[in-house]
């Protein structure tokens, strides 16, 4: 029988966690990716610059409408490419190019300071089009960096190495 709603009830307790994306996204021409600075509400990282992205939510899994049945499991495909293109359009106003395969950057799992576990999955992809319109309450400010002028930024750790990491994939493997 499929799943007539979303919900907790047999979920072990142990076993659930926020499930967020982030997105670098490469600007090829200028080999430079965005990123956003934190509104000093932020419960998380308040003031330090970031990447787009988000948590993906009950609303993003519609009973009515998964991708595919699978037996008794509703399928949603391409969950979080749909995440981060809609995170990319609500925190900074542009499109990312689903056309290519995003890249994977890699995961990281931690432990909010008000006690809720995150598993952070990243990715990058290249920049379709759009321009920066920052999402109202949530950011004060945003740039696009090369390699080099990362480093002027007060960034959430790793964000510098992964922007780095982007930047030397997307010129290596140059999008025709």
């Amino acid at each position: 029988m499929t799943a007539q709603e979303i919900s907790l009830q047999h979920a072990k307790s142990d076993k659930l966690f926020y499930l967020v994306a982030n997105i670098i996204i490469y600007r090829q021409q200028d080999q430079r990716c965005l990123i956003l600075k934190r509104s000093s509400t932020e419960k998380v990282h308040p003031n330090k610059y970031c990447v787009p992205g988000g948590k993906l939510e009950w609303k993003d899994l519609p009973l009515d409408s998964p991708t595919r049945h699978n037996g008794d499991v509703l399928d949603y495909e391409n969950a979080v490419e749909l995440l981060l293109a809609r995170e990319a359009k609500e925190e900074a106003g542009i499109e990312i190019d689903l056309s290519s395969k995003l890249k994977y950057i890699n995961s990281v799992a931690f432990i909010r300071p008000d006690g809720i576990p995150v598993l952070l999955v990243k990715f990058a992809a290249y920049y379709k089009s759009g321009e920066i319109a920052l999402e109202n309450g949530s950011f004060t400010n945003y740039a696009w960096v090369n390699t080099d002028e990362i480093k002027k930024y007060d960034c959430i750790q790793g964000i510098a190495q992964e922007i780095t990491q982007t930047i030397e994939h997307f010129k290596d493997n140059q999008k025709n």
